[in-house]
């Protein structure tokens, strides 16, 4: 069944309150409405406010909340982990910034295969778990380019927060907990993160990290070449040799932040800007919401919209297992945001039962006409037209679980986002093929979703979020909420949330969820999975009354238990 939508005239976007800036603390507009943040820790956006109130822009506030939440939200990202940036630049260019880790050269395809079998946790702790930082990368070039502060200033909350510490809430205090047998492996993590005794901090605790200070201190006043070309790479590069690592001095010398054509599709008449390959995000939002724009989903029932947008998902998953990897290596077909090719797929959806069988579909011109050779998301705008959204992550908890001795940076285990093996299973449950193999030099894929929402060339959202594969499936769900059901923001990211990947062949479904839907879609033959409260979304959009900043209403629940 299709349906022709009509394009909307009025929507929440141009409708909702200023007073809907909810959850102040993560989400805050400045008190002249020039500027917004939204991000998924109080200090982290407290710095960005802090930048913001000394004549700082969006692109000063979005690198200030990055460094904080490195700080604060150590277990989730920092200078040691990747990040995709998409900015919309004052003078109305935009850029995709690709600051993903690469393999270290000495990489190579079937490094995790020990005696014939995968070891998975290879991949996932110590030295050979890490790729080459890319965040640091990208941070520098944005103050460069359209920073109004010197560095210095941006790099200050975070290096008094490190220096002066902070007390750690019941979430961090708990990943510290869950992951204590493995910080413990490693003399520089257990010095910072646990006691003498070898136990993790408590909630409450002030945790100090002056190593972590001493270096933004001097990535304040040299930039990214103290990082990528002095002390700090050399210092990474002697441990991972001592350590049977493979990254090298030379490695860091050699990565390059990379700018990428943004992947524009379009909804409803509104533009959908994302991150194209190695993100798989852009590509797969832009997918689900080509198929979904064949179906009313204002006009279907509740049960037939969430059962429509899982089969969207599934197929969209499908494609992603067998087609996405770096565009430098891997053969990534652009028609897969089609409309051609959303066309095919939306006639495989049933409304009365769920279909089974889905398998990766094959695009058009799918060998000559290809895109170009635990997470956090920060969404800040300003009335200059500055409006950033930044995916940023080292991964798992912790990363790797190494922080190398007088750095203070937790390093990542990005490597783990590779087809170890292809077709067997990462720690997301995501399965890959060869485009997503191991390889000196290459990117691994991301789920990683920074997006923003142009209407008549105008940039009125930014939005991503943070959660592994559920970045791509609760951004489509963000912006089918605002877009299709017109919901003001706040209720748009409180909605019920599903998540289906393709494999395993299960819908997830959190608690919150009505039983009827549940029961309906048991009916219609998904597996359900439920899930307590999950993902976390950051959002702010623009409208008659000014900035409205969502961050995600789940944060406080999850902090409270």
């Amino acid at each position: 069944m299709r349906k022709t939508l009509q394009l909307m005239a009025v929507i929440c976007l141009l409708c909702s309150s200023a007073a809907e800036a909810v959850m102040t603390g993560y989400a805050q507009v400045t008190a002249d409405g020039r500027a917004a943040v939204a991000t998924v820790q109080p200090r982290a956006t407290d710095a960005a406010m802090a930048v913001l109130a000394e004549g700082g822009n969006a692109v000063d506030a979005a690198v200030a909340a990055a460094l904080a939440l490195g700080v604060v939200d150590g277990h989730n990202s920092g200078i040691g982990g990747g990040c995709f940036a998409l900015v919309h630049w004052a003078d109305g260019t935009i850029e995709a910034l690709d600051g993903r880790e690469t393999a270290p050269m000495l990489a190579s395809r079937d490094m995790y295969v020990v005696g014939g079998k995968l070891n998975r946790e290879l991949s996932r702790t110590g030295a050979l778990a890490s790729g080459i930082p890319g965040s640091v990368a990208v941070y520098d070039y944005m103050l460069k380019k359209g920073g109004a502060l010197k560095r210095e200033a941006v790099y200050q909350p975070a290096i008094t927060l490190a220096e002066q510490g902070f007390a750690i809430d019941q979430i961090y205090a708990d990943r510290l907990a869950r992951n204590r047998d493995l910080l413990a492996r490693f003399a520089g993590t257990a010095k910072v993160l646990l006691d003498e005794k070898g136990q993790p901090w408590p909630a409450g605790h002030t945790l100090l990290q002056r190593d972590l200070a001493a270096t933004y201190r001097q990535l304040a006043k040299k930039g990214a070449d103290y990082f990528y070309q002095g002390e700090l790479a050399e210092r990474v590069g002697e441990w991972m040799q001592a350590n049977a690592g493979l990254i090298r001095k030379s490695d860091f010398a050699r990565y390059t932040m990379l700018k990428r054509a943004p992947v524009r599709s379009s909804y409803r008449g509104y533009e959908v800007l994302g991150f194209g390959p190695p993100s798989s995000g852009g590509v797969h939002v832009a997918q689900i919401l080509n198929i979904l724009q064949s179906f009313d989903l204002a006009e279907l029932s509740e049960l037939q919209r969430y059962h429509v947008t899982a089969e969207a998902m599934k197929l969209a998953f499908a494609d992603r297992a067998f087609w996405l990897g770096d565009p430098a290596f891997a053969s990534v077909p652009k028609n897969l945001i089609s409309d051609e090719y959303a066309q095919k797929l939306w006639q495989k959806i049933a409304l009365d039962k769920t279909n089974h069988e889905f398998e990766h579909g094959t695009p058009a011109d799918a060998d000559t006409n290809l895109f170009d050779k635990h997470t956090t998301h920060i969404a800040v705008a300003d009335k200059a037209g500055n409006w950033v959204a930044i995916t940023t992550t080292v991964n798992t908890d912790f990363g790797s679980k190494v922080i190398v001795p007088g750095t203070g940076m937790v390093l990542n285990n990005q490597m783990d986002d590779f087809s170890s093996q292809p077709g067997v299973p990462n720690v997301y449950g995501l399965v890959g093929s060869e485009a997503n193999s191991i390889a000196p030099g290459k990117r691994p894929l991301s789920s990683m979703s920074p997006t923003l929402l142009l209407k008549d060339s105008k940039p009125v959202m930014t939005l991503g979020a943070a959660g592994g594969p559920t970045i791509i499936t609760q951004v489509v769900q963000a912006l089918i909420n605002t877009i299709d059901l017109q919901l003001p923001l706040a209720q748009a990211l409180s909605a019920p949330r599903i998540h289906h990947q393709w494999r395993p062949d299960a819908l997830y479904l959190e608690k919150t969820a009505a039983p009827a839907l549940r029961e309906g879609l048991q009916g219609l033959g998904h597996t359900l999975k439920e899930l307590g409260p999950y993902g976390s979304t950051q959002a702010i959009a623009k409208t008659k009354a000014g900035f409205v900043a969502v961050s995600e209403p789940r944060l406080e629940q999850r902090n409270r238990h």
